[in-house]
Parts: structure tokens; C-alpha cells; sequence
């Protein structure tokens, strides 16, 4: 087993400037998915200063106020001072219309086996799905902790328990490992922005830990101890925060998004795509492997990685790593995973219900998603976090 080591995560709240591109990329997937399941999208967006600008190529017949949409998520995320606001912040949009993409106008749910295998990828993409005994969630405890943190600080904003706090916020959660098993909580990092100038730091730094450290830890098995080390807003007063201090840009959040780099993630961005793109709906089906592979006991910590190649359906790779973890070998539960589980494109379009979800979820589906991580959510009913092929995976029939 490796040595005794510490390992960092942090998280981000949903007003920093990366995860506000995020979320706006988002909003335009169920905006045009609600509409049209059949519609294709791709969009990304940067911020900086009091610019938006948003790039954006698309297939659907119904029109898309993009600004508009933008706007409104800048408002919903609580921006309202005068440096960077939905009213007075200035939208630039490159858009491209696609012309009509009669392959992607099929529906999966009523595909034969042999028509499932004619829907083939059109960009390729190496795709990493993880899992781990070390939370609740499967989730490894840094990033866990730093994303209930971050969730945390958002809500003292909202309830309005702290005066004057801003959208944008940093947390950071560092733990300790003995024999790959977290043994102790190193440090904790909080960083909030603030909306007046006068906010005393002594004031601010007490708020914190009272009101966002403390509850988030009451009910964890691992806490701060005499040891740990605790940073609230170790630079001081962070004012303002958000577009107008530092830019901000779709997908470049990703180990936010996934495992907090405790385990690995494909390099593209998985905001801002319709379901049809394998480099967004691939991790999510790799970290269905994964999770299935430790709820049946056969490891406890999975690593899947799928392979895809233009022009072909299935994976021309699928790899299974259990870091010694494994209680048989990483071929066997490979070959289990291959045997179970689909991971062509339309099959998992099918499986998890990808292009209707946005017109039955209220307030959209992807966009929520754009903040406190893609995986590992209980607060939501994800899909790709269910544990139905587990038995099948354990019993290797």
C-alpha cells in the first residue's frame, strides 16, 4: 500500500466565475433540449470584467434568445452590484446554426440491438469513471467535504445568516491517508467574497467557521482536530469577486466537476453539450461502472476508463484499475462490466433518459449539474448514481 500521504480538493460556489460560464452553457442545453429532445448544441461562454460573450453552434428550429438566458442565469446567481450585473453587462454571441442532422433524429427507446450499434460516436474521447468506499456518496472525502462546504457558504448567503457575503467563493478540504484510507482532516480553506468594503475581516473569519465550517463538519466521521489547520479568507478581504475581479470560462472546472483530482478525468469540458456528445455522456456512464463495481464489493476504489473512436459505436477500450483494492482480479471485472453494461452512445442515451430529462425536471436539468459536481450528487436523482447492476456484477453470471 502506498505510503502515509495528504491529499487537497477544493470546490467553487456557483458565483465563481467558472462554474457562472458553466451554468450559463447549461442553461442553454435544457433551454433547447426542453423544446426539441432531437436539438444538438454545443455552446461555451467567457466572462471578464462586465463582458459575456458566448459561442454557440446549434440544430433546432425553434428560436434561442442566448442573450437572454444568460442574463437570467446572472441574476438567478445573485450578481446584482454595479461592477457585473444581468442589466447593464454586455452579451457579445458568435453563433452558428447548424444545418439539420437527420442522424441524430432517432429515438432510442424504441432501437433494435443492431440499430443502438449503427449510432456511432463523432468525436473521439478517453473517459474516466471512479468510485470509492472513503463517503456515503462513493465519493473520495476531499472533494466531498469541499463541495458540502462550498454548498454550505452558498446557503449562509441566501438565508442571508452572514451580512454582505458575495456570489463568488473558494473551499478547500486537505485529508490524510494512511493505507489509502483517510485517517484525519489536514486543513480546511474558506474564501468569500464580500459586497462592502467595511466588512471587518475578525468578523467575517468568525462567521465562517460558525456558521459554514461548523455545521458541515457536525455530522461527518472524520472532523477538525486540535491539529488541523483552519484558513478563513487567509489574504483578507476578498471584495467584490465574480467577472470583475477574475475571468471565467466553460469547462476549465473539471476536477471540480468529477473527482477533485483524486482520480483521474478526461480532459474535455462536460457542461454546455447535448447528450449525443460521448465526451459528456461517457463519464457519466464510466462513473456508473465504477460505482456498480464498488457497491458490489468487488473493490473499494474502481477506476474505469472508456476509449471511443470516430465512426464506431462501442468503446475500443474499456480498462478497469482497483489499486490493490480489488478482491479479484482487474480483468475479471473488466470482463464483467463489458458483459453488463452498454456504453454505446444511443444505450446510454436510453439508460439514463438523457434528451427528455430537461423537460421533467423543473428548473432544468443540466444546469444544475454546472455546480457542486457532476458525480456524486444526493441531492439529486442522477441516473448514473444507481446501483442496479450491482448484483448482476457481484454474481459474474
Amino acid at each position: 500500500m502506498k505510503r502515509p500521504f495528504v491529499f487537497t480538493s477544493e470546490s467553487v460556489t456557483e458565483g465563481h466565475p467558472d462554474k457562472l460560464c458553466d451554468q450559463i452553457s447549461d442553461a442553454f442545453v435544457d433551454h433547447i433540449l426542453r423544446r426539441d429532445p432531437y436539438a444538438r448544441v454545443v455552446a461555451e461562454c467567457a466572462v471578464s470584467n462586465a463582458i459575456v460573450f458566448i459561442a454557440a453552434r446549434f440544430d433546432t428550429p425553434n428560436p434561442v434568445d442566448f442573450p437572454y438566458i444568460a442574463r437570467e442565469v446572472i441574476d438567478q446567481v445573485g450578481y446584482a452590484e454595479p461592477q457585473f450585473n444581468a442589466k447593464t453587462c454586455t452579451v457579445v454571441t458568435s453563433l452558428r446554426e447548424m444545418p439539420p442532422d437527420e442522424y441524430s433524429r432517432f429515438d432510442e427507446k424504441n432501437l433494435t440491438y443492431d440499430e443502438i450499434d449503427r449510432v456511432v460516436v463523432r468525436n473521439q474521447a478517453t473517459i474516466f469513471g471512479f468510485a470509492c468506499t472513503q463517503t456515503p456518496a462513493f465519493m473520495p472525502l476531499p472533494i466531498w467535504l469541499a463541495h458540502k462546504l462550498a454548498r454550505r457558504l452558498t446557503s449562509v448567503r441566501l438565508r442571508k445568516m452572514l451580512p454582505d457575503l458575495g456570489p463568488d467563493g473558494w473551499t478547500q478540504v486537505a485529508v490524510e491517508y494512511e493505507g489509502r484510507r483517510p485517517s484525519r482532516i489536514h486543513s480546511i480553506t474558506v474564501i468569500a467574497s464580500t459586497t462592502r468594503q467595511d466588512t471587518t475581516l475578525k468578523g467575517l473569519r468568525d462567521g465562517l467557521t460558525e456558521a459554514v465550517v461548523a455545521p458541515v463538519f457536525a455530522d461527518e466521521p472524520f472532523r477538525p482536530d486540535e491539529r488541523t489547520r483552519i484558513f478563513m479568507n487567509p489574504d483578507g478581504l476578498f471584495y467584490g469577486g465574480g467577472p470583475s475581479v477574475h475571468s471565467g470560462l466553460t469547462g476549465r472546472k473539471n476536477a471540480i466537476d468529477t473527482y477533485g483530482e483524486y482520480s483521474r478525468h478526461s480532459g474535455a469540458a462536460l457542461s454546455g453539450k447535448d447528450p449525443l456528445r460521448i465526451d459528456r455522456t461517457g463519464a457519466y456512464a464510466a462513473r456508473y461502472a465504477a460505482k456498480n463495481v464498488v457497491a458490489a464489493g468487488l473493490a473499494e476504489e474502481c477506476e474505469v476508463l472508456l476509449s471511443y473512436s470516430i465512426g464506431l459505436a462501442q468503446p475500443v477500450s474499456i480498462q478497469v484499475e482497483t489499486f490493490g483494492t480489488g478482491k479479484i482480479p482487474d480483468d475479471e471485472i473488466a470482463a464483467r462490466v463489458e458483459r453488463h453494461l452498454d456504453f454505446r452512445p444511443a444505450a446510454i442515451l436510453r439508460q439514463f433518459n438523457l434528451r427528455y430529462l430537461p423537460s421533467t425536471v423543473k428548473g432544468g436539468f443540466y444546469r444544475r449539474l454546472a455546480s457542486y459536481g457532476h458525480v456524486g450528487r444526493m441531492d439529486i436523482g442522477l441516473p448514473w448514481e444507481v446501483t442496479d447492476k450491482a448484483h448482476l456484477l457481484q454474481s459474474g453470471s
